[in-house]
């Protein structure tokens, strides 16, 4: 699959697959990977022997290629490598010669435009275990790559390439007006929106790097933390901590449950008087009750006199001769000796306490109290105390527990690996932490930068020629954005039915999927799955086989939309598999995907021969990759006779 890739694109071939971007970069550079790709014993000649010099080459040849202006029944490719002196050769011949046509475009550009595009090449190369990274792209970088995947696929990116164009010559034309002075600026802004924009894109690689790091760094975590259960020994130290930490809240509460305890105990004493304490509050409301007639009778009498005095004095008014006016008076006086209150006999016992207003209204409270509350408070902070002393034991046992196993080095070692890598996860989400905030400066900056700039350019004169292009291009662009639109909107339809339409074909759960809609905003395209009452499914919720099973849908779909004729290769075909969903991929998919498919399976693990029957109707040519001391070849066989062949391997191992 990599030589393949590599005779159509050479030193882009990084461009095909995130894999070979890192492969080339983990091998310090293309020259060296290439190296990396030659047969070993071939190697170790060339490293014993400088007199060799190996040529490493790759020649394919294409038939009934359909080239627009350019008859032909064969297009044959050869791209080799000299790796002593490190220079690359391509040639490209139609039906055994050179062509004007290949050399005026220039044979990378020849088999980027006329053969198949390397945007799209992942779609015809693709290993069926990983395309299940089509199922989850999520952020909106991934979904923006694989948009102008779909861009060039489905045949827009030709006019999204003329929309670029048509942008470009309008900023030339707005800033071919500026006057010298003027154009000083204009660079300078330019120049700065191209550093801000260089420095977000270095900032946005390294806040992946760092999210890679950090995912690498929780699964060794994670791996450590499951060999410190197993010698059992999980509990992580923050867990520890925080039973620690639960274990000081705890005493704390004690004291806080004790202290509301010997409140209620100081008022023990009263409860237990019981009677005494209900006579006591008897002698003290009778106390208060006398108190209260003293104050009543003091007054009254002093009322009585003030009402005999004026009494007397309106006596005068009246006229009454001395004689009446002294049997009225003297009756008067005998009436109230009579009634004299203060001989009046009391009905109570004597005074033995003579509390104020003010302690007799605190024992009353707490005499209402022991009456009352005093018994249900008593009993719930009784019980408080007995769950708070049960949970302070259950987490010193833990505690203790956790402790007493800590001891065992390699438990010990596990925990001291597994600190370590949490500390290294939260010193990269501090740096992660500080990216993001430099790449919210560096785009607020770059906004306001594009904002000057285009307030800047909307300022300069454009002569009349360049006016009238400048209205001419514009009106264009909006053609073209129109055209774009509807093409997105139209290929939306086709590719949400082609998708529905391969599900439908090769899995076995009819109605798991119920509808596919493909949402197009912008530049991301994204594709939802739908249930059947049209709530979206979420793609990390299916299996590794059901994602495979949906990447492959799409990949069908797209590959039929693109009107490419080219053969699709397929590396690892049924990989996560059940036999229900094989059967379904071998009957339905692979011989439907394109007029030629080459399969690249493991016999007996990823195709056993009853799939192989199957599929065998179908099948044109077999070949099986042998492997010798010297290294591998390519051996054909009968379409009828591999399995028998592989039989018979079996068999000369067995004897």
């Amino acid at each position: 699959m990599t030589s393949l890739i590599w005779v159509f694109y050479g030193k882009m071939m990084s461009e095909v697959e995130d894999k070979y971007k890192k492969d080339i970069k983990n091998a310090g550079g293309y020259e060296k990977f290439i190296k990396t790709l030659l047969n070993r014993e071939v190697k170790t000649d060339y490293e014993n022997n400088s007199k060799i010099n190996p040529v490493l080459s790759v020649e394919i040849e294409l038939k009934d290629i359909l080239i627009p202006s350019i008859p032909c029944k064969s297009v044959v490719i050869k791209r080799s490598y000299d790796l002593k002196t490190d220079v690359e050769d391509l040639k490209i011949t139609i039906d055994g010669l050179e062509n004007e046509l290949t050399k005026e475009v220039g044979f990378e550009v020849f088999i980027n435009d006329f053969i198949l595009p390397r945007e799209i090449a992942k779609f015809f190369f693709f290993d069926a275990e990983k395309i299940v990274s089509l199922a989850e792209a999520k952020s909106k970088s991934e979904l923006k790559n694989l948009s102008k995947a779909y861009s060039e696929v489905l045949g827009i990116k030709k006019y999204e390439d003329l929309k670029k164009n048509l942008e470009t010559l309008l900023t030339k034309l707005r800033r071919s007006g500026a006057s010298p002075l003027q154009q000083t600026k204009l660079f300078e802004l330019a120049d700065t929106e191209t550093e801000l924009t260089e420095l977000i894109d270095f900032n946005i690689e390294k806040q992946a790097n760092i999210d890679r790091e950090i995912t690498n760094h929780r699964i060794n975590s994670d791996s450590l933390q499951e060999k410190l259960i197993r010698e059992g020994n999980g509990i992580t130290l923050e867990e520890l901590q925080k039973m620690k930490s639960e274990r000081d809240t705890l005493k704390q509460e004690s004291v806080e449950i004790k202290n509301k305890l010997k409140k209620l105990m100081d008022i023990a004493p009263l409860v237990i008087a019981g009677k005494k304490l209900a006579q006591l509050n008897g002698q003290l409301i009778f106390e208060q009750n006398s108190n209260t007639k003293s104050v009543d009778k003091t007054f009254l009498i002093n009322e009585l006199n003030s009402f005999s005095t004026a009494l007397l004095k309106n006596l005068e008014s009246l006229s009454l001769d001395p004689a009446s006016k002294s049997k009225v008076a003297e009756a008067l006086s005998k009436t109230l000796s009579e009634k004299e209150i203060s001989k009046e006999k009391s009905n109570s016992g004597t005074i033995l306490l003579d509390f104020t207003q003010e302690q007799f209204r605190n024992f009353e409270a707490v005499f209402n109290n022991i009456k009352g509350a005093f018994s249900s408070q008593f009993n719930a902070v009784v019980q408080e105390e007995k769950n708070n002393r049960m949970y302070l034991s259950k987490v010193y046992q833990q505690i203790k527990q956790a402790e007493a196993r800590k001891d065992n080095p390699l438990a010990q070692k596990l925990r001291e690996e597994k600190i370590e890598l949490e500390n290294k996860i939260t010193v990269l989400n501090l740096d992660k932490g500080k990216l993001i905030e430099a790449i919210d400066v560096l785009n607020t900056r770059l906004t306001s930068t594009r904002k000057v700039l285009s307030e800047y350019e909307k300022n300069f004169k454009l002569v009349e020629t360049d006016q009238k292009k400048y209205e001419v291009t514009e009106k264009l662009l909006i053609k073209i954005n129109t055209i774009i639109q509807k093409i997105k909107e139209d290929k939306k339809y086709s590719l949400q039915k082609s998708i529905m339409l391969g599900l439908k074909k090769i899995m076995h759960k009819n109605d798991f999927i119920h509808n596919i809609r493909v949402n197009v905003v912008d530049d991301v395209m994204d594709i939802d799955l739908l249930d059947k009452n049209d709530q979206i499914i979420d793609k990390d919720s299916l299996s590794k086989g059901e994602q495979q099973l949906y990447a492959t849908a799409l990949l069908k779909a797209l590959v039929d939309e693109s009107g490419i004729k080219f053969p699709v290769f397929i590396d690892s075909p049924l990989q996560k598999f059940d036999k229900y969903h094989s059967k379904n991929i071998i009957k339905e998919f692979y011989p439907a995907i394109s007029e030629q498919v080459v399969l690249f399976p493991l016999l007996e693990k990823e195709l056993s021969e009853l799939e192989y029957d199957y599929l065998k109707p179908n099948v044109n040519k077999v070949f099986v990759i042998e492997n010798n001391n010297n290294g591998s070849s390519f051996k054909p066989f009968a379409v009828d006779q591999l399995f028998t062949h592989l039989k018979q391997e079996q068999d000369v191992y067995a004897n």
